[in-house]
């Protein structure tokens, strides 16, 4: 009996990572080739946090904060220079709300996903890439990745595509 529940716990242990692994390598389950939205993503590694302000020629469309978060396999990249397939980066954009000189979070502006397959995105240099408006979980912004994301990023050649350079690295 005892050995029976010993057993039974490493089963659920088992079962508990291989959920937690998947979780992490999100984006790769679609089947229409899109890139899923990545739940949990606030729980992963942060990158870095900006801050950009009305000076930046880019405020109207990305002012506010700027989280970029990292799932492990991302974060392997950041480190070594190579992102492998299942790789996932998340750009959390957020509207920063002042009130006498102290700024803190507003409404989410959108996140980008970049989300890393070397079989399903071949086109874009093994790329997945979405946005989603607001808090949208299925608000999709990006209808040519190619075009609207990819064409950018490829200029990113020696970092794999990637702007973002975990602090620390820089």
């Amino acid at each position: 009996m005892k050995k029976n529940i010993v057993n039974a716990c490493h089963v659920l242990t088992l079962c508990g990572l291989v959920l937690v692994t998947g979780a992490s390598a999100i984006g790769n389950s679609r089947s229409d080739g899109s890139v899923s939205y990545p739940e949990g993503y606030r729980g992963w590694f942060r990158v870095k946090t900006a801050l950009v302000s009305d000076r930046h020629p880019e405020f109207a469309q990305s002012g506010g904060f700027r989280h970029i978060y990292a799932n492990p396999q991302a974060v392997a990249g950041y480190r070594d220079g190579t992102f492998a397939d299942g790789a996932a980066i998340v750009v959390d954009w957020i509207f920063a709300v002042e009130k006498n000189g102290a700024f803190s979070e507003g409404d989410r502006r959108r996140i980008d996903v970049m989300v890393k397959d070397r079989a399903r995105f071949a086109a874009t240099g093994g790329w997945g890439f979405e946005q989603f408006r607001g808090d949208s979980h299925v608000d999709r912004l990006v209808q040519s990745p190619a075009t609207q994301c990819y064409s950018c990023h490829s200029s990113k050649g020696t970092r794999d595509a990637v702007f973002s350079v975990m602090e620390g690295k820089d």
